[in-house]
């Protein structure tokens, strides 16, 4: 019997890494827009730069979870802003939870 060892890549703990992967989540969903060749950036707007729903903001939430698992809470950290926040979150907010929360994972 053979087995096979898989390694999962463990996420990366730093903000250019995540932005890039969060980018990457974020191209995929505005390609089924035709919208893939929008610059991402950390100052990159959800609302107003992406012009995404909150079907895509949910969408978003899946997408972070399959990749960073249970230990990034998309809808914890929206939750705990203003509705004028969430209108106006950039791409770097993000970035920075993220990494808050792989860090505080990798301390545990």
């Amino acid at each position: 019997m053979t087995t096979v060892n898989q390694t999962v890549s463990a996420p990366p703990a730093d903000a250019p890494a995540v932005l890039a992967e969060i980018s990457g989540m974020l191209r995929t969903m505005l390609d089924e827009y035709g919208l893939d060749d929008i610059e991402v950036t950390m100052e990159t707007r959800f609302t107003e730069d992406l012009e995404l729903e909150s079907i895509d903001l949910v969408a978003l939430a899946s997408s972070l979870e399959a990749r960073y698992g249970r230990q990034v809470n998309f809808a914890e950290f929206v939750a705990g802003l203003e509705l004028d926040e969430i209108i106006d979150l950039t791409v770097g907010q993000l970035v920075e939870y993220v990494v808050r929360c792989l860090r505080a994972a990798g301390e545990s």
